[in-house]
């Protein structure tokens, strides 16, 4: 017969039969309403049963009639799990106290991302949250469901048409999405658009307003290019004027482009830390001590916990020092210049516009001295060449 499973709770032992009748002492105890389990003979030749720990002491008076000797082989079962606690306090007091932190740890809300905004600001919704209580570590069970806090985000947010939060482990994500209007046109004034800088004019477009120079002319900067005045003299009209003007337009500049160039390398020389991660605290568990690099440069990786979809407050961080050195390389004087025009060029560009194209250039003069390639430039850059100028109207009395 098998033991039920509340005997596990009293403890269960294992028990060997050695001498007497081993025979009648199985019969005497059964009869006797002792429960006896797993009932077979061991290849030395013993008889082996289980028996409950609280049946086992009732066994006694039946092993002095029979002759028998009982020995126990194996304990288990609640009572001698709690021993081995016992003697184990610390490691199991441990164990405990490191589940209950992790249960707790996951429990929290660590982090409150938001995405999607665009007019609020950030600071917005994050006092709007935390008014219905959701905040970085706030208990999660104490927040409401997602639903819910929704609706109450959207009601307190004007200008959103929907919100969504969703929790992904220990952080909260809150999706916002504002809700569209239609761009107003901006009021605009009267005007010319005139030359932004000294030019020859390669295309010229009057979407509004009457066109003032044509292609090839070369116009000076401030010269009007399309009029914001229409009709004649009896019968005109102040406009906004609007339209496409492009032209030649000559920067000059002056390079010294030195010989050598420093650059940063990476010796192969390193020294590696490790870090265990809780919440935002770091604590260094190796690589103690300092470094003795002159130059260096820490790289920092670091890996959080994950189970399933939860991401827990617990990981390591990995912080590597990488020693470094300046070194210098010998250019050729070739090399120099072309550095130096591509420096130069990337400047002309900025001043002129990101639409520029850079058509033509001219090295005026070049020399090398001191260690440096000494060039006078002049690029030729085809760009946008207009700006606007407001007309004034005057009215009389």
């Amino acid at each position: 017969m098998k033991l039920q499973s509340t005997p596990w709770m009293k403890g269960i032992v294992t028990v060997h039969i050695r001498g007497g009748k081993p025979e009648q002492l199985v019969n005497k105890a059964l009869t006797g309403g002792l429960e006896l389990s797993s009932i077979r003979w061991t290849s030395g030749g013993l008889l082996q049963f289980e028996v409950s720990v609280s049946d086992y002491f009732k066994l006694r008076a039946y092993l002095k009639e029979t002759g028998c000797r009982a020995h126990v082989v194996r304990r288990k079962g609640l009572p001698f799990w709690l021993v081995k606690a016992e003697k184990r306090l610390l490691f199991t007091t441990g164990i405990v106290l490191f589940l209950v932190i992790i249960f707790l740890l996951s429990s929290l809300v660590w982090s409150v991302e938001v995405k999607g905004n665009v007019k609020l600001t950030e600071e917005q919704i994050r006092v709007v949250a935390k008014q219905e209580g959701l905040y970085p570590l706030q208990w999660s069970f104490k927040l409401a469901d997602a639903d819910v806090l929704s609706k109450r985000l959207v009601t307190k947010l004007p200008g959103t048409s929907w919100i969504g939060v969703e929790r992904k482990g220990t952080k909260v994500v809150i999706q916002v999405v504002e809700s569209t209007s239609p761009d107003l046109p901006e009021l605009q004034s009267p005007r010319h658009l005139i030359a932004s800088a000294d030019a020859v004019v390669t295309q010229i477009i009057a979407e509004r307003g009457r066109p003032v120079v044509k292609k090839n002319a070369f116009v000076r900067k401030g010269q009007t290019l399309i009029s914001g005045t229409i009709g004649n003299e009896t019968h005109s009209q102040t406009v906004v004027a609007e339209g496409v003007v492009r032209g030649l337009v000559w920067y000059q500049f002056d390079i010294a482009a030195p010989l050598t160039q420093k650059a940063k390398v990476y010796t192969g020389e390193k020294k590696t830390k490790w870090h265990l991660v809780l919440g935002s605290r770091a604590l260094q568990v190796s690589g103690f001590g300092s470094h003795e690099y002159e130059q260096s440069e820490t790289i920092r990786v670091e890996e959080k916990t994950a189970w399933r979809h939860w991401t827990l407050p617990i990981g390591r961080l990995k912080e590597t020092v990488m020693e470094t050195e300046i070194q210098e390389r010998e250019l050729t004087e070739a090399d120099a210049r072309s550095i130096g025009l591509m420096e130069a060029k990337a400047a002309a560009i900025d001043k002129a516009g990101a639409d520029a194209v850079i058509v033509d250039e001219k090295v005026l003069h070049e020399k090398t001295d001191n260690g440096k390639v000494y060039m006078k430039v002049v690029f030729e850059v085809e760009q946008s060449i207009v700006t606007e100028m407001p007309l004034v109207q005057l009215q009389g009395d």
